[in-house]
């Protein structure tokens, strides 16, 4: 898997993580049980955790007729799964197999959504109309370079007033050698440019194996997403972090309800997300 630091440009390792992506789509069609949202009833994991949060900072503690903008929404259960708690949704995302995919279960689903292809760093330019809340999680950021255009294209979304939310892995987390016996620390938790290069051919979903193995990330501490939101004008109105995630990052974690953990022992010792909620002015 490697992780080594490596300098390269944005527009090469961004080509790189689309054709892996781009990959991943009938791997995650597969692995995602995508039967389950023939039940109209049905929302995903990640929204039935984050819904209760979200819903605390929205006008009268519902999504119902608010228009919302999914950044890097994959292959859109999760946008379909908040437009069946009452969003009016746009999913955007690069990858164009990945929004056939989520055109398809929408369609499928009986759900109406819109879907935009482009960089989430160009959202702005490509997205029609402004947004009540925008919304992206969760193994999102690392793919970005630069936060501070992450940051800019949200608050160009959003209108007066609008929320934004995240969950995502913590950088703490992602500092640790996922391989390790024990909670030790292998790769970088604060950034210095260089993108960390990783030549994997599973994905975190399902058995299959991608043509293209070779990505590129960026550690980014909480201090540099807190800022780049800060800096780009959104009041901080919500802070969490969590002990659990919707993946297996390492082999040692468990299986726990909504999700992996690490063994109890180890469970308060290391935090798994973080959660942001931030408003417009």
């Amino acid at each position: 898997m490697s992780g080594s630091d490596v300098d390269i440009d944005w527009e090469a390792a961004r080509s790189a993580n689309q054709e892996n992506w781009n990959d991943r789509v009938p791997l995650h069609e597969a692995a995602y049980a995508l039967d389950a949202y023939d039940d109209p009833a049905h929302i995903s994991d990640v929204i039935g955790d984050d819904l209760p949060v979200l819903n605390r900072f929205v006008p009268a503690g519902s999504l119902s007729g608010l228009d919302l903008c999914h950044l890097q929404c994959h292959i859109g259960t999760d946008t379909i799964s908040l437009a069946r708690s009452g969003a009016v949704v746009t999913g955007v995302d690069f990858s164009a197999p990945a929004l056939a995919a989520a055109d398809a279960l929408a369609t499928r689903a009986g759900v109406s959504a819109t879907w935009v292809q482009t960089d989430v760093l160009d959202a702005r330019a490509a997205v029609t109309g402004d947004f009540d809340i925008v919304y992206t999680s969760i193994g999102t950021i690392t793919w970005l370079e630069d936060l501070d255009r992450w940051a800019a294209q949200i608050v160009a979304l959003l209108r007066p007033g609008g929320t934004f939310f995240i969950r995502d892995g913590h950088p703490a987390l992602y500092a640790l050698d996922e391989e390790a016996s024990d909670l030790t620390t292998r790769y970088a938790y604060f950034g210095d440019g260089r993108a960390q290069q990783w030549d994997d051919a599973s994905t975190y979903a399902g058995d299959g194996t991608v043509a293209h193995p070779r990505t590129y990330e960026w550690p980014h501490p909480l201090s540099e997403i807190l800022g780049a939101l800060l800096r780009a004008g959104l009041r901080l109105l919500h802070f969490d972090e969590g002990r659990t995630l919707p993946w297996q990052f390492s082999p040692r974690m468990v299986e726990v309800p909504g999700g992996y953990a690490w063994p109890e022992a180890e469970r308060n010792l290391i935090p798994c997300t973080y959660t942001i909620v931030a408003r417009k002015d």
